[in-house]
């Protein structure tokens, strides 16, 4: 009678794959799989994002995302008015904002080392797919269960620094991310799919705050392994030329 079980469990051992994952990493290697496999994820080299991001569904602007191995990151948002960069060049980070209307009016500022910091996480995190956060001096944590919108689910801790933790809650059944919180009571929901290169990535993007308001980023196209220029994350010259 215990035949058929454990030649099961013998199965699921053999491919690598745990009968029920009991650890942070079990977790992290089930929720990785759901994404895609292991190569594609582990071959991956940049990602870019483009589409709109709105506040509380006014103040649309178009949305540029690149994020480039290994910490690079370039996020240009636009509209008629304003254009706006921050850019992150593995320890340097800046933003710059110009005139679309009359290009010699724009501004430079070199962002602070803290936020630096949590810009470096933050590029890390989107390249990684959960993993390897101890790179960064980080730690995940499984901190038992929980029920979100009456799913079951898992809850893991990733904290990459002091001041920058991020609480996900994976489903029980099939790894999917539910819900993430930020550790200032943000709420950050995925909905929708889009594939690439056998990745799957959300198509909406909305971050909810403790008031109430809510950030939304709607992707029209994920493109993946790109290379960029080195000049487009580094800090732009004092100067035009």
């Amino acid at each position: 009678m215990l035949l058929r079980p454990l030649l099961v469990a013998a199965l699921l051992s053999a491919t690598g794959f745990p009968a029920a994952a009991q650890t942070a990493e079990q977790w992290i290697a089930r929720a990785r799989a759901r994404l895609g496999s292991e190569s594609a994820l582990q071959g991956l080299s940049s990602i870019r994002y483009t589409g709109t991001l709105d506040v509380d569904g006014a103040n649309q602007r178009t949305l540029d995302i690149i994020f480039q191995k290994p910490l690079k990151q370039r996020i240009t948002l636009t509209n008629a008015e304003i254009v706006d960069v921050i850019g992150l060049d593995d320890y340097d980070a800046w933003q710059k904002r110009m005139n679309p209307k009359n290009p010699a009016q724009w501004q430079l500022t070199l962002i602070d080392p803290a936020q630096t910091k949590r810009l470096r996480a933050q590029t890390w995190d989107n390249l990684n797919f959960y993993s390897g956060i101890e790179k960064l001096r980080g730690s995940v944590k499984l901190d038992g269960d929980a029920t979100v919108d009456g799913v079951p689910c898992v809850k893991l801790v990733f904290t990459y620094l002091e001041n920058m933790v991020l609480t996900r809650y994976f489903e029980k059944t099939s790894a999917r991310l539910v819900k993430t919180e930020t550790e200032s009571g943000t709420e950050i929901r995925e909905e929708g799919e889009i594939f690439a290169n056998g990745i799957r990535f959300p198509r909406k993007v909305t971050n909810r705050d403790k008031d109430g308001r809510a950030t939304t980023m709607v992707f029209d196209q994920v493109i993946l392994n790109e290379t960029h220029a080195a000049s487009e994350f580094a800090v732009p010259a004092l100067r035009e030329n």
